[in-house]
């Protein structure tokens, strides 16, 4: 029995193999179709995947997928060596060789992504791929695949009956939830899933409105043609040597108005993995904030905080100074207003070292909160807000403006060089770190703290103002990220 089944594997993959390499030596001249799915894919993939990444594609055929998402390395396997040979003539600079994906060796190579395209519905055993690529993972890998949806299967095999598709050999139809089950078998975590390309063919003013907008609203998300999935190789627990030496950590505080609270901040801040770099960053105050930062630091003799005076306007510019300057591996915003007290810090830093998140965003709007720690409409506000981000950036974000979050230096550097995608329309801070986080697939956690009141000046949030520049950060996310 055991080599009865290993024969109908070997078969399966064989006449696959046959299959593609038959497809590359008589492809059509025409194949609109096709080649509108391909650019389309494109562009998705090119949206999660920066430029100047190391990327491993599997199935990668004559390699334009992975030629499109501009690597600093490219590597890209297929069964059909007819299709790979065609490919190393398209792309000299890219590393493009026969394997199977089941099972192929790459010398320990470790990739920032591996993409997976329409692959899996052909595969004779998926989990088995999903195990193998492990081993090409860094903490930060991420798995990129789409494959085609079940309620497609049988519109499929009509166009196929009526010769209006080229015939396919027999295919997975798996849902999301299997494709997921079996990540979870093989070690991963899934990150997000959507719904992807509704019309696929070229046609004008139809085609934009289906794939863009449509596809992403229901009931039409029902019907779209691929879903695309994005996942990481599951955290692994932090203990022991094994996990190497604690990271430090910097705590930037933006402080503007905040004299009465600098003393606190001080005194109460802890020390964090291999230490606790506080930087502090006085914005525009027109009490004396910045002394106040000065005469507490220098009463503290051995204090290594750190003091910068903003030069721009607003809390994300005062963000972006300190992050500019600090040292830590592992960066943190904390408020000076101190309604999240300085004690949960440890909490924020456990949740990042244990890789349960790699951004970990505080949310005032679980525990109850003292009773003046947030005005009525302000809180009405912030739960409204959390409901459309959750949507626009397909993974749970409770309080887009809890002033405490964390996330690794290296991470927040990727955010930072690819900040002209979204453009400098942020004056909170927030949306800069949380668009970035979203687009560029970072595990999101919130973490619920219990909101304080202030006991010392007045909130800098104006509340109708600002409550229209959060509709401007809805329509940027709904343009940017949701409807691409």
């Amino acid at each position: 029995m055991p080599g009865r089944a290993a024969d109908k594997r070997t078969v399966y993959i064989e006449e696959r193999r046959r299959y593609w390499d038959d497809y590359a030596k008589n492809q059509p001249g025409w194949d609109g179709p096709r080649r509108y799915y391909r650019q389309r894919l494109a562009e998705l993939y090119r949206f999660v995947i920066p430029p100047g990444s190391r990327v491993l594609e599997l199935g990668c055929g004559e390699g334009d997928l992975l030629a499109a998402v501009q690597p600093s390395e490219g590597v890209g396997l297929d069964l059909s060596s007819a299709r790979i040979e065609q490919g190393r003539r398209k792309y000299p600079n890219l590393t493009l060789q026969v394997g199977d994906a089941h099972a192929f060796d790459l010398a320990g190579k470790q990739f920032d992504f591996i993409v997976a395209s329409d692959l899996i519905n052909d595969l004779w055993d998926v989990q088995q791929m999903f195990e193998t690529v492990q081993r090409y993972c860094h903490p930060g890998t991420r798995l990129v695949l789409n494959f085609y949806s079940r309620l497609w299967e049988g519109p499929r095999r009509v166009a196929e009956a009526l010769r209006v598709a080229r015939p396919q050999l027999g295919q997975n139809w798996l849902t999301v939830p299997d494709v997921q089950n079996l990540l979870y078998l093989a070690g991963f975590e899934t990150i997000q899933t959507r719904p992807e390309i509704l019309w696929p063919m070229r046609t004008p003013g139809i085609d934009a409105l289906a794939n863009r907008y449509l596809v992403k609203l229901w009931p039409w998300d029902t019907f779209a043609l691929t879903h695309f999935l994005v996942a990481r190789p599951a955290p692994k627990p932090f203990s022991g040597p094994e996990s190497g030496p604690e990271p430090r950590v910097t705590v930037v505080v933006p402080a503007r108005n905040e004299a009465g609270n600098i003393s606190n901040i001080l005194d109460r801040c802890p020390e964090l993995g291999g230490g606790t770099e506080l930087i502090f960053v006085e914005g525009n105050s027109t009490d004396d904030t910045y002394a106040a930062i000065e005469r507490e630091i220098a009463r503290r003799p051995g204090c290594t905080a750190k003091l910068f005076r903003q030069t721009g306007k607003g809390k994300g510019d005062a963000v972006r100074l300190g992050f500019a300057n600090a040292t830590g591996e592992v960066l943190m915003i904390l408020d000076a207003d101190m309604t999240v007290p300085p004690e949960d810090l440890p909490r924020f830093y456990d949740a990042w070292r244990s890789g349960k998140g790699e951004y970990i965003n505080g949310v005032r709007l679980v525990y109850p909160m003292e009773d003046r720690a947030m005005r009525f409409f302000n809180l009405l506000g912030n739960k409204f807000f959390s409901l459309a981000f959750s949507w626009l950036l397909n993974q749970s974000i409770k309080d887009t403006l809890c002033g405490t979050k964390v996330m690794s230096r290296a991470h927040y550097e990727v955010i930072a060089r690819n900040r002209a995608y979204f453009g400098e329309i942020d004056p909170f801070g927030d949306f800069d770190l949380i668009f970035g986080a979203a687009k560029y697939n970072l595990k999101m956690v919130d973490l619920p703290i219990r909101y304080a009141e202030r006991v010392y000046g007045d909130t800098n949030i104006q509340r109708w103002r600002h409550g229209m520049i959060l509709l401007r950060m809805v329509l940027l996310a709904m343009r940017r990220i949701k409807f691409i």
